[in-house]
């Protein structure tokens, strides 16, 4: 992208004042204008040509403030059957006066953070967007398990997303889990415009030694929004850290999720679906970075693709030189149902030990025809058969949500998507 697009989508953006954190903005600032919007030159953005699509679906950008956000809504965009505590976003702020049963976590804003800690996991000059992001988000949330804490219900965060065309929402949450802590967060969105919006996504998680961190996220954008996350989680020893994303809506999405394996029998498990229709494009960006000996990985993405959609994965895994003793898996399995849908899959190792086991692979095919075959000649119908048969790809990582309640409400998602619902 030429500097002078580049000046009329953000630069004048970025001139606008926000409170507090100012070394840390000016860092972000001078970050994202030294890496520019990534082009399709770019490797890491090489099949996911954001910076076009941000042209031309938006002119020019303006913060979204937050709106108003009654308790109707709220239990209206609580899946059935939660039982636990629930945070409301509106526009990426926290709404405190909605909170539910928030007894046993500790939240806060997040200027009441050390200015130190923001940025210090997902670092601004890994992304340009999380550069962006450092240098523009108007308030965050900090929230906090204690040691030895253990919070036997799921958090809910509830975001609600309204923004006219040309707004920007840029969440930024830090979660920190103390030593010997166990917790379970769920994102959950709900799309209230169908103005073209870009919501520019920072979280950064902490997990201290011991520490169990689930982190389920369901990810329904409206169809002209245009999103990026950046997910960035440092685990020390015998922490355990699992994330399950499920992607469904958005004319653009761009995920980076990356893992840091500082400590001994760290581990750390990565689950995705991206189920997409329409002219949908889903960018996965995975990275695990082992650093240390004795520590495991696992990953499984798995795609089902129709219309003129596009995916994207490439996941990447790191063991480092000191790194012996590590367990690392990663697998990316997708299903084309049109001739028009395409995916880009790049499964990289990069190994500097002696003393491991890795694995990684894709496949890239249709259904089985003949599976579709002995179903029908059960009596079932094709469209439920091929429902069956997709649900049955793609339930393999639903059985990682350990939440019954929200593995039951994603499992309706999925199969009211697949048309697998009898």
């Amino acid at each position: 992208m030429s500097t002078l697009t580049k000046q009329n989508l953000f630069e004048g953006f970025l001139e606008t004042s926000f409170a507090g954190f100012e070394k840390t903005r000016e860092e972000g600032k001078a970050s994202f204008l030294k890496q520019g919007l990534p082009t399709l030159k770019s490797e890491e953005y090489k099949f996911t040509a954001i910076a076009k699509k941000l042209e031309q679906s938006i002119s020019s950008f303006q913060n979204a403030k937050p709106f108003e956000v009654n308790a109707e809504e709220v239990k209206a965009g609580i899946p059935e059957g939660f039982d636990g505590t629930v945070l409301v976003f509106a526009n990426g702020h926290l709404i405190p006066d909605l909170a539910i049963q928030a007894e046993n976590l500790a939240f806060s804003k997040l200027s009441e953070k050390p200015e130190t800690a923001i940025g210090s996991i997902a670092k601004a000059n890994k992304d340009p967007f999380a550069a962006l992001n450092q240098s523009s988000f108007d308030e965050g949330v900090f929230l906090q398990i204690p040691k030895k804490e253990v919070v036997e219900k799921p958090i809910l965060l509830l975001s609600f997303n309204k923004a006219n065309e040309g707004q920007l929402i840029q969440p930024r949450v830090w979660i920190e889990a103390g030593d010997f802590a166990e917790v379970t967060f769920i994102t959950h969105n709900i799309n209230k415009s169908e103005e073209p919006y870009f919501v520019n996504k920072v979280v950064e998680i902490k997990g201290g030694v011991n520490s169990q961190i689930r982190y389920y996220r369901v990810q329904n954008e409206g169809k002209n929004a245009i999103e990026v996350s950046n997910i960035e989680t440092n685990l020390l020893q015998d922490s355990r850290f699992t994330s399950v994303n499920i992607s469904l809506s958005g004319e653009m999405v761009r995920n980076n999720l990356s893992l840091n394996l500082l400590g001994s029998n760290s581990e750390g498990n990565m689950y995705g679906i991206y189920l997409l229709n329409g002219k949908t494009h889903v960018d996965n960006h995975t990275n695990v970075d082992h650093t240390i000996p004795h520590a495991e990985s696992n990953e499984l993405y798995k795609g089902i693709l129709a219309d003129q959609s596009r995916g994207v994965f490439n996941g990447k895994i790191f063991v480092r030189q000191d790194a012996q003793k590590t367990n690392a898996f990663q697998q990316n399995n997708n299903i084309l149902l049109s001739e028009d849908a395409i995916v880009n899959t790049k499964p990289q190792l990069e190994i500097w030990a002696d003393d491991v086991k890795c694995s990684h692979g894709c496949t890239t095919g249709q259904l089985d025809e003949e599976a579709l075959f002995y179903l029908q000649a059960r009596g079932i119908d094709k469209t439920q058969a091929k429902g069956l048969l997709l649900f049955a790809f793609a339930g393999e990582v639903l059985e990682h949500i350990q939440d019954e309640s929200f593995k039951n409400y994603c499992i309706d998602l999925v199969q009211e998507r697949l048309g697998s619902k009898f």
